[in-house]
């Protein structure tokens, strides 16, 4: 019995290091310094720097916060981060411009903007191979995928516009006009709207996905960068004021402004909804926002130059 008993503590220490032991991390690109800070979002401590080449800035997490895809665009490169040993497990080619980045729900397709093209990229993270290029506007920006794999909503930055693409034919099926220079992009959990943070315009845009209409826009601060949602409300990060607009969804009206470090880019909301993480580009710092309150209870230092361009939160 009691070798018995050993052997089961063995088999669950075992089975301890394949589980997702540290949920709640921020994988911070950060541009400047060449690598990707890791922060603990319990302890609220950097807990790991991860060297990485090619100044990175785009990021996307799987669902199961397994891997991170990190670009590189004067590299043209596209690294790949296994989040629980915290280290680079591989490279691959991305030609172009390769800022914005997302993950097939399923893990097995990546897809890369070409900021200098009219491109997204559908890559093989295992092999690195381009599986296909799909066509949409001009200097494709934010990208998202649909929870069921089947939707990509693309912010075309010098079209002015959000393409809609449908994956399995990999076919543009809308493309819908929204404010001036749209960047990031989000979806909510449903797929049912998507929103761009509209650079020259001063605004969010909503879109309905399954129409490809417009269905309103929300008026922010100055050069909004990147959107999070975080149940009834949406977040922007401005970034020439310093501020975060925080949006009610179903009005489209703002209900707050929160000034936050020097020139806001990556937003996410954290794994419980509590907090609204912001990365701040100009400061090198993390800005934690409590939902609750909408009011900063916390600033982390990051590196030199963080961006964070995407999903960076390991859930």
């Amino acid at each position: 019995m009691r070798a018995a008993g050993v052997a089961a503590a063995a088999v669950l220490a075992a089975l301890a290091l394949y589980l997702p032991a540290r949920a709640g991390e921020a994988f911070v690109t950060d541009q400047g310094g060449n690598a990707v800070t890791v922060v603990d979002l319990a302890t609220r401590k950097t807990v790991a720097t991860i060297p990485v080449g090619g100044k990175p800035a785009g990021i996307a997490m799987t669902l199961d916060g397994a891997r991170a895809y990190v670009t590189s665009p004067s590299a043209q490169m596209v690294s790949t981060i296994d989040t629980a040993t915290r280290r680079v497990i591989g490279h691959f080619a991305a030609p172009g411009g390769p800022l914005g980045i997302a993950v097939a729900p399923d893990g097995r397709t990546i897809y890369v903007a070409d900021w200098y093209g009219t491109d997204v990229l559908a890559i093989d993270p295992e092999s690195g191979q381009v599986r296909a290029r799909i066509t949409v506007g001009r200097s494709p920006s934010g990208l998202a995928v649909t929870r069921d794999g089947r939707t990509l909503v693309v912010a075309d930055r010098l079209s002015d516009a959000v393409s809609i693409v449908d994956l399995p034919s990999g076919h543009e099926r809308a493309r819908v006009t929204v404010g001036a220079h749209p960047f990031g992009i989000t979806l909510d959990p449903a797929g049912g709207r998507a929103y761009t943070a509209d650079v020259e315009s001063d605004s969010v845009s909503a879109v309905d996905v399954a129409a490809g209409r417009l269905v309103g826009t929300v008026k922010v601060g100055k050069r909004p960068y990147v959107v999070a949602l975080d149940g009834a409300r949406g977040y922007v990060t401005n970034e020439l004021a310093s501020t975060v607009t925080a949006f009610d969804l179903a009005t489209l009206t703002p209900v707050a402004t929160i000034h936050v470090g020097d020139y806001p880019e990556g937003i996410e909301a954290g794994p419980d909804g509590r907090f609204l993480y912001v990365v701040n580009w100009d400061s090198d710092d993390l800005s934690v926002i409590d939902a609750a309150s909408l009011s900063v209870v916390a600033t982390l230092p990051l590196g030199d130059s963080p961006r964070s361009f995407g999903t960076f939160i390991r859930r």
